[in-house]
Parts: structure tokens; sequence; C-alpha cells
């Protein structure tokens, strides 16, 4: 019997503090500067600074994840149970290296890497197993996934429709923003070219037959996580976003046929108050760019939709307990900034996967910001302050000059390919550690306030089985399946990748016939070749 997540509770209907004073949705200066309503304006309302709905978490909070995956799907499904009893309301899939990349358990490349950082995939039963007694059509599910996105989707269409879910019926976001893998992660297979390519082929699909899905994650995160400041954190990330509108506008698609439901991924770090102005700033250009060099008609297109997750890099192994507090203020930023929805890390992730406890931990921290602390009863109630307001154009401004940087390279792709984003980040990461080196920058517990303290112990340990189980699960499924019939689909779609013929519709037919993850990518780098570096 599919368990529906535990029900939010409802929002109030009147809004006031501790002391009885009425909260108004949101304040505006009086009397308004001048231009205030072309560049700040009102929640809801182009140029979006204020947020993307009138009254934001008024009606509706934003959507609790929690981002989990644990060696099996065994393992995974029962901490996704756990998440939405405990009041998660919507999932997030962490995949191993192997599925991230397109191998298979058994392939010679992922010794030692199956279910290490995130649960393995290799088949559709997997994907039936991951999401066993959750309601595929109630439950948001995102997939942090980029170089397998399509086989992922495909993998998720079939057991949607095994379960008689239609695909119009899902909701989720697959993260499939390859461009951000070049530039700062590394988890890419294929060239540039065809990458690009797969991305455009699911926002085509998913415009045409998923409306409530979200084809691709436009990620700033890693660009973070890879030493980025906040303004080439916003700025090669709406770099990418254009080259993705541009990739899908080439393919014939209407830009308000698919921008509403291009959504983004942005990192909250430790300065409250200029990450505030980073979610702001992001919102107000991608606004103006998409009415104003795409033609876009529809609000809903100019509207920045994003989740976050708070800053792993951020997260120290001494003291781990202090890691609670910096979640705290980081996870603050995003709700203060208008995120759509968030994750908050757990204290001890800087150790290994964390435990139930310290998952839970962090979940109960966005549950008191949005209950106990009256942040979620206001519109952007930072906005209209002159310091916010002055750090939001100066992040706009210092952001759109590098946009515009990365346009005379020719684009976020090629700009990638000449290593210009790669400089830019590596130059920024040096030197903020050179600053943490030399005491400029504090962090506490690691050059100031140490204390002596045996090491931690990191609670979660791989399982030296689950390697072995991985392997054997997936030369079984190859056993019992008809294996002539999945080597035609295989061989159809490495014959249509040649064409320019939409691929996902021919995943889905291998998928069905019991192909593995690794090989649909095996038969799809035939045509398309290996990214050398």
């Amino acid at each position: 019997m599919s368990k529906a997540p535990s029900p939010e509770p409802e929002r109030p209907t009147t809004f006031a503090t501790t002391s009885g004073l009425e909260r108004k949705v949101c304040y505006e200066p009086d009397p308004k500067p001048a231009g205030w309503d072309a560049k700040v304006g009102r929640p809801g309302e182009p140029p979006f600074t204020r947020g993307v709905q009138p009254t934001m978490y008024r009606g509706r909070l934003w959507t609790m994840r929690q981002y989990a995956g644990f060696s099996t799907a065994e393992e995974s499904n029962r901490r996704y149970r756990a998440l939405l009893a405990g009041g998660t309301s919507g999932l997030s899939v962490a995949f191993d290296l192997p599925t991230q990349i397109g191998y298979d358990p058994d392939h010679e490349l992922s010794a030692g890497e199956v279910g290490r950082a995130g649960v393995s995939i290799a088949t559709v039963e997997d994907v039936e197993t991951l999401f066993d007694g959750i309601p595929l059509d109630r439950v948001s599910v995102s997939m942090t996934i980029n170089s397998t996105a399509a086989v992922l989707l495909a993998f998720l269409l079939v057991v949607a429709k095994r379960r008689g879910v239609p695909e119009a019926a899902l909701s989720g976001t697959l993260q499939n923003d390859l461009l951000k893998e070049f530039a700062a992660r590394g988890t890419y297979r294929f060239p540039v070219a065809p990458s690009m390519r797969l991305v455009t082929d699911v926002i085509e699909h998913t415009s045409r037959r998923m409306p409530r899905w979200n084809p691709i994650s436009i990620s700033g995160y890693h660009i973070r996580e890879a030493g980025a400041t906040a303004v080439q954190e916003v700025a090669f990330t709406l770099a990418d976003g254009v080259a993705y509108v541009e990739a899908a506008l080439a393919r014939g698609l209407d830009v308000d046929a698919f921008a509403p439901r291009l959504s983004f991924f942005f990192n909250a770090h430790n300065d409250l108050f200029e990450e505030v102005a980073k979610f702001r700033a992001a919102r107000r250009i991608w606004s103006r760019t998409m009415r104003e060099r795409f033609g876009a008609k529809d609000a809903r297109s100019l509207a920045l939709r994003f989740h976050t997750q708070t800053a792993g890099s951020t997260l120290q192994a001494r003291q781990v307990d202090v890691n609670v507090v910096r979640v705290t203020v980081q996870a603050l930023a995003a709700v203060l900034g208008g995120t759509q929805s968030l994750h908050t890390n757990a204290r001890d992730e800087a150790l290994a996967l964390p435990t139930e406890a310290s998952a839970m931990l962090a979940l109960r921290t966005q549950q008191v910001l949005a209950h106990e602390s009256g942040v979620a009863d206001v519109a952007d109630p930072l906005g209209g302050a002159p310091y916010v307001e002055a750090l939001t154009d100066a992040v706009e401004r210092e952001a759109l000059a590098l946009m515009d940087r990365v346009e005379r390279l020719g684009g976020a792709a090629k700009a990638i390919e000449q290593g210009f984003y790669q400089r830019e980040i590596e130059r920024s990461a040096y030197d903020a550690q050179r600053r943490v080196e030399r005491g400029e920058t504090v962090v506490v517990g690691v050059n100031r306030f140490e204390v002596d303290e045996p090491p931690t112990d990191p609670a979660f340990r791989l399982d030296p089985e689950t390697e072995r189980r991985a392997v054997e699960r997936v030369r079984s499924h190859r056993a019992r399946r008809d294996a002539a019939t999945v080597r035609g689909t295989l061989d159809a779609l490495a014959t249509a990748a040649r064409t320019s013929e939409n691929l996902v519709p021919r995943v889905v037919t291998c998928a069905e016939a019991g192909a593995t993850l690794g090989e649909v990518m095996s038969a799809l780098e035939g045509p398309f070749g290996r990214y050398a570096g």
C-alpha cells in the first residue's frame, strides 16, 4: 500500500507577531525611491526581485527536500520513507559515481565506488525498489543526475507506466545540467555537443508530455562548491541558462512552451545578506533576459524558480555540532531570499553520509524556520532595506559584467571549452583559501576557537558486500531478459543517435526491453564518442 507523506500543517489565516502586532503581506518604502517599481516591484510581478509568488510562503511553504541516497535501492527507500514520515515534502536522490557517469556495477571502472557516494542504479527494477511504496503521482522527486539523466528519466517513466501513473502526473526535477559538469564537477561521459543534444531532447520531451516536470535544474551549486564567489555563481549559472534556452529555440521550441518549467539550483553560504542579495539579483537578471533577449511573453517564463542547498563546502570535520549553526544561517538566507525548495545539510556530512538522526535534525531546522521564526509570514522581508538593495544592485552589476565576458567568448559552451569558467573559479578558490590560511577569514573551530578533541568517528560505513550484491543483481537481470530484443533496441538507439531524432522515446524502449544503464550509455558512446578533457 502506497503511503502518502505526512501532511504539512495548514498555513494560518491571520499573521501577527507574538505580541499580536499585525504582519502585512509585504512592505514598501514610503515614499518609493525613483525607479522602484521597474527595478524592485512587488512579489509575484516582473522583474520578480521580491519573489515569484505574490504572497510567497503565506499560501504555501517552500518544498522541504532532503538529499539522500545510500548504497542500495532498499536502504535508500527506507530512508525516504522515514523522511516522508518526518515531514519532508519532496525527495532528492543522490546517486553513486558509476550511476552518474553511466557504468553498471560490474564494469571495471566501477570497482570500489558502487554505492559509496549515493545509491547504485542499473536497471528499471532498481528504480522500482527505490520508490517502493512511494506514490509517484503525489510526491515530487528530484534526481541529481546529469550525464545519464535521459536514462534515469526513462527508467522512472517505465516504473510509472507499470503502476498506472501517466507521464503527465509526474512531478519533479532532473538536474540534467551538463555545462556545469564540464566547468566544475566532472561527471561527464560524452563531448559537449552531444551532451547538449541530450539535454535538449529531455527539455523537448517533457515540455510536450510532462507539464509538471522540470527538465533541468541549471546549477550554480557545484560552481560555488568548487570555489566560485557569489557573483560568479550568478553569472555562470545564468549564462548556462542562456545557452540552454538558445539550444531549445534552435530545436524549434517556442520559448513560452518550455521556459516556465526551467528551474535553477543555488548554493546558500554563510554571508547572510550577500546571499539574500544574490537570490534577488538572479531573479531580476533572468526576468529581463527572458523578456528582452528571448521575447518571452508568459510571466511564468520570466520567473526564476530555484532550489537551494546549504553549503557543503563550509561544513567542518572539527566541532561538527557547529555545523548545525552554519546550516541554520544558510537556510535562513535561502528563505529570506525566496527559495522554492530547500535542502539542509546534516551536521556530520563532512565525515560521511549522514546518519538518520542528523538528517532528521537538518529537516527540523527547516521546520523551525517555517513554523516558529516568523520569517515565512512576510514576502521579501528585507526588501527596501538600503543595505540589501545596494548589495542586490552590486551583485547584479558585477554578474552582468561577467556574463558579458562569457558572451564575448561565444557563450557558455565555448567559454567552458576555452577554460574561462575553470580559471576564474580556480582563482577565486585559491584566494579564499589563502585568506583562511592567513586568518583574514575566520572559520570557527578551524583557524580560531579550536579545542582539543578526539577525531569524530563517522557513523556511516559502506557494507563491503554492497558491491558484490549489486554485481550479482545486474548479472541476474541480464540472464532473465530476452537478449536479442535488448540488442535490437540498443542498435536502434545508436542508429537514431546519428540523426536529429529525439532520443528519449528510444531510451524508454530500451529500458522497457530490459537494457541496463551502462548498456544504454555504451550504445550512445559509439556515435557520440567520449569526452577526453
